[in-house]
């Protein structure tokens, strides 16, 4: 698995951080860790970019997701993820990321505080393509259709579902 033997930051439940570790250790032990995840709206936010992850990814491969991010390496914040990110993933800079909220998700093999900011964006979109296949805009309007849908044509990231759906409670 490519990255298992990255330093990641290793978080307690209650989301504070305890140490570090490797990715693969993170995964195999369903260890509490830490993402900064960023939602890209177009310029009068109106629409969302949703892209659909590679079979290859560790966690959810080939789901269609709506949040650029990753998991907190060992001494980043997750704001730094977040920029971060958002740079390798889909090419965007010289944004900076607004926090949202934190939306811990917790499947029992999974266990991550999803720290969610958003970002305006009209530019250019590049993909990196060992994380993302394909990608497009889409109205707030179709997002919601799509994550409120329980059994959707298209699969959705389980944990980036419950933060979309979490974002349209308090912003949408």
């Amino acid at each position: 698995m490519p990255g298992s033997d990255e330093l990641v930051a290793l978080y307690d439940q209650a989301g504070a951080v305890v140490g570090s570790t490797t990715r693969a250790r993170v995964r195999a032990g369903a260890l509490w860790h830490a993402a900064g995840v960023v939602l890209v709206r177009s310029g009068d936010g109106n629409a969302v970019y949703v892209h659909l992850r590679t079979p290859g990814k560790d966690v959810f491969p080939s789901t269609w997701d709506c949040w650029a991010g990753g998991v907190v390496a060992a001494g980043e914040t997750p704001a730094e993820c977040a920029r971060r990110e958002l740079a390798e993933e889909l090419g965007v800079r010289g944004v900076e990321p607004v926090p949202l909220f934190t939306k811990v998700y917790d499947d029992g093999r999974n266990r991550c505080h999803n720290f969610a900011f958003e970002v305006r964006w009209d530019g250019p979109i590049r993909h990196q393509a060992e994380e993302i296949v394909e990608g497009r805009w889409i109205t707030l309007a179709e997002l919601r259709a799509w994550v409120d849908d329980p059994a959707p044509d298209l699969p959705f990231i389980p944990d980036g579902r419950e933060g979309v759906q979490e974002w349209f409670r308090r912003y949408g």
